[in-house]
């Protein structure tokens, strides 16, 4: 039975916890400090810590330190509702095995849980790393296992053992030449020639003398006879990339080797039989291209035979783990290095970014990362987005066009008090959906994190829930159980969130003149007179409302970009997903 020892300074957390744990077979100890914790680890080697961030005394990443000194082998999991990235960087490099933000969802804690304790070593966690990779490897180089991957994988299989002509079409980086090398080892031809030709880095002047080859003095400078890429690539395969690049004068010679499977040299009177399966790969929308009047309709059909789309990266996101893995264990062995795996917020950042550049553009990410990579793991700092985190939208917004985004204006107290009074219960309530932000028109909108201030969404909330806190203690006299009544909550909840912010022993008197003194009534926002009413109101609803407020204000700031949203915040982009999942 594993041991797991759970370190927070909330009680009914560590409560709640300790009743689900133990429901699923593990032996659970609980520490109210960091102190404790540590003194619970001398006694016993715990198999996993889970520990919170903030407390008294001792913090969770001395927590982390204390542990990991003790037994490296321990896994610690750290919590907190202040999941900055800045805090998430210092604890992968403590050792943490991940870092989860609350509130965070119960079979995500469960199946992290599950993992570290199977995975308790670095090098158990590469072997099955490795495995899933290997699992998700297919005709050589193409990796994923997500249902679009697995579709494509069919028709290569199927297209390969056919003599027809196929196109491949797909944007960008995804990785067409894979797909038309993989139908060619999987075809009767493999083992014969395999010839690419890009038609779109060729000069018009040379293409037709490149593919279809010359005799002597053909034109000037043509010394000798020299075969073409055709004759190259007779009984085998020929790749012909960028398709849509040719010229209509080469399209209507190419027509005829693709229809007649016969060509002549440039220069030669003599006609060849070519025994070849023509692949073909674009980019491009070859129906428009030929609606246009820039590609020929006949050689479309001809070369149309079997389509087979690639997906681009971001509609098989589940593949990403499995494929920055793979690139990670690939550039390891290429450069010499160890990087030993990507931090869980590392990987989250990527999940989350939409990839003009596709699948090429992971693996560019990946090989800097690991080049320049000096620890043994892969940090979020180290991926090569903060140009794109600030100055373009890591989410599928991106690019917009001109004039259709809305401005953010700057955070002021007039602006945050209005979105935040919007949070009244009986004016909005938390279960309904965010208002929409009025828009103002810019030329080129574009969102840079050092251009707008960011929102202490923490401190705007603990200055809200104290100030109401202050505000239910007056008007019931001082009596915690008429205060709890006002909040509409219970006694023992009330005494938790008191004794948070230190206000638990405090006199009526003495709450009158703090009540006075207290800059958040009148300071930053005055939100509490807004919100405060005779009748008393919901506390958790209010800052519910309020919090989803401020998660609106961030994403309009940012422009759309959740993840710019989140850094705008200061949360990690796991933490405002989770925030932000509770209003959706």
């Amino acid at each position: 039975m594993s041991v797991i020892l759970v370190v927070d300074d909330d009680f009914s957390l560590r409560e709640f916890l300790e009743i689900m744990l133990s429901r699923e077979g593990y032996q659970v100890l609980l520490a109210a400090d960091g102190r404790e914790a540590l003194t619970l680890a001398d006694r016993t080697t715990p198999d996993l810590v889970i520990t919170d961030i903030r407390m008294k005394n001792m913090d969770g990443l001395e927590v982390l330190k204390g542990i990991k000194t003790r037994n490296p082998e321990t896994v610690v999991i750290l919590i907190s509702a202040y999941a900055s990235v800045e805090t998430a960087v210092t604890a992968m490099k403590e050792g943490a095995y991940d870092f989860i933000p609350k509130p965070f969802n119960i079979e995500e804690l469960k199946a992290v849980i599950k993992n570290a304790l199977a995975l308790r070593t670095p090098e158990a966690e590469r072997k099955v790393l490795k495995e899933k990779v290997k699992e998700g490897c297919h005709f050589g180089s193409l990796v994923g296992l997500s249902p679009e991957m697995v579709k494509v994988y069919d028709l290569i299989r199927r297209a390969a053992q056919t003599a027809t002509n196929i196109l491949i079409t797909g944007e960008s980086g995804t990785g067409k030449e894979l797909v038309a090398r993989a139908i060619h080892d999987n075809s009767p031809r493999t083992g014969q020639p395999f010839v690419t030709i890009n038609c779109g880095g060729m000069p018009e002047q040379l293409i037709e003398s490149e593919l279809f080859g010359y005799k002597k003095g053909a034109f000037t400078g043509a010394a000798v006879d020299k075969p073409g890429l055709f004759e190259l690539a007779h009984k085998g395969t020929i790749f012909l990339d960028e398709l849509a690049e040719l010229s209509l004068p080469m399209q209507v010679k190419l027509l005829r080797v693709v229809q007649d499977k016969t060509y002549r040299a440039v220069g030669g009177t003599q006609e060849h039989t070519l025994d070849v399966r023509f692949i073909a790969a674009t980019n491009k929308d070859l129906e428009a291209e030929v609606m246009a009047g820039r590609f020929r309709e006949d050689l479309y059909y001809r070369m149309n035979v079997i389509n087979i789309h690639l997906p681009s990266l971001r509609e098989r996101k589940s593949d990403i783990p499995l494929l920055a893995h793979y690139f990670l264990d690939k550039y390891n062995q290429a450069l010499d290095k160890d990087v030993k795996k990507i931090s869980a917020f590392a990987l989250d950042i990527l999940a989350n970014y939409h990839f003009p550049g596709n699948v090429r553009e992971l693996e560019n990410i990946i090989e800097r990362c690991v080049a320049l990579e000096q620890s043994s793991i892969v940090l979020p700092e180290s991926l090569t987005l903060a140009a794109f985190k600030q100055e373009r939208r890591l989410d599928p917004t991106y690019p917009r066009p001109a004039g259709t985004e809305a401005e953010a204006p700057p955070t002021t107290r007039s602006n945050l008090e209005d979105a935040l009074a919007a949070s009244k219960p009986e004016r909005h309530p938390a279960a309904g959906p965010p208002g929409p932000a009025a828009p103002e028109t810019r030329a080129e909108p574009r969102w840079s994190s050092t251009a707008v201030p960011r929102l202490d969404l923490e401190g705007t909330l603990a200055a809200l829930e104290k100030g109401l806190l202050l505000k239910a203690l007056s008007a019931a006299k001082g009596s915690r159980d008429r205060a709890a009544e006002l909040l509409k909550t219970n006694p023992r909840n009330l005494r938790y969130r008191l004794s948070k912010y230190g206000l638990q022993e405090l006199s009526w008197k003495e709450v009158t003149n703090l009540l006075r003194q207290e800059t958040g009534i009148n300071g930053p926002f005055g939100l509490h007179d807004q919100n405060w009413s005779p009748e008393g109101l919901d506390l958790d609803q209010v800052l519910s409302a309020a919090e989803k407020e401020m998660l609106t204000e961030a994403i309009k700031q940012a422009h759309g970009s959740k993840s710019g949203a989140a850094k705008l915040l200061g949360l990690t982009f796991r933490s405002f997903r989770h925030r932000l999942a509770k209003f959706e």
